[in-house]
């Protein structure tokens, strides 16, 4: 006897050969920094920078960035966080990560990308965002460069109202706010709600010395 083929059955064999040929795309991931003055959403990019991404969502996932701050705010350049307390303690890191660089990707206005010091395979957990396209930033040939594996899809307004935010008060960390704009919380976020960046209300502190940075 001649099996008939339903449409229920014809879609669902439809779907897994797609599915078994990868042409269903994956969305890239992305995250909601919750600050004092906002929500800021980052869509990340895992395909250029899977060893970045995969770190940085470690940190999201550990609730590492949760109570950081903004430590350095240049305007015209770059706003970075993701490695120090308010009281300008910075936290244990795990082990830094392989520069990716080369990715392809290009620190331009909006995207991010993962700070480190003059080794390039020292990036751990800070990262920064781009004021401004900054093509020194970017990998020359022979020459790694920051690794960008990400972009803000969501609240650049927040982050230009961390960089209006007076700066000055202490020697040691000159770009820094002086009231401090934290993380309170880092999480991930579905790419396909409609408002994953809802309650944008700026956060008010009633106590000043909380919010104070203290001097270091």
């Amino acid at each position: 006897m001649t099996g008939k083929i339903t449409v229920k059955g014809l879609i669902t064999t439809l779907l897994l050969a797609l599915l078994a040929s990868g042409a269903v795309a994956q969305k890239n991931p992305q995250v909601a920094l919750k600050t004092d003055l906002g929500t800021i959403v980052v869509e990340l990019y895992p395909k250029e920078a899977p060893i970045t991404v995969a770190n940085f969502l470690e940190y999201v996932d550990s609730k590492f960035y949760d109570g950081t701050i903004f430590h350095r705010v240049i305007p015209g350049f770059v706003v970075q966080g993701g490695g120090m307390t308010f009281e300008f303690a910075g936290k244990p890191t795990r082990d830094p990560i392989k520069n990716e660089s080369s990715n392809g990707l290009k620190n331009e206005y909006k995207t991010l990308s993962m700070a480190r010091t003059n080794d390039p395979d020292s990036a751990t957990s800070q990262f920064f965002i781009n004021l401004r396209a900054n093509p020194s930033l970017d990998a020359k040939e022979g020459k790694p460069g920051y690794a960008v594996f990400g972009i803000v899809v969501e609240g650049m307004d927040v982050v230009e109202k961390i960089v209006a935010e007076p700066r000055g008060m202490y020697r040691s960390f000159p770009d820094a706010p002086n009231y401090a704009v934290r993380i309170l919380s880092a999480t991930r976020v579905d790419p396909d709600a409609k408002k994953s960046a809802e309650n944008n209300d700026s956060l008010k502190n009633t106590n000043v010395s909380n919010a104070l940075v203290p001097r270091s």
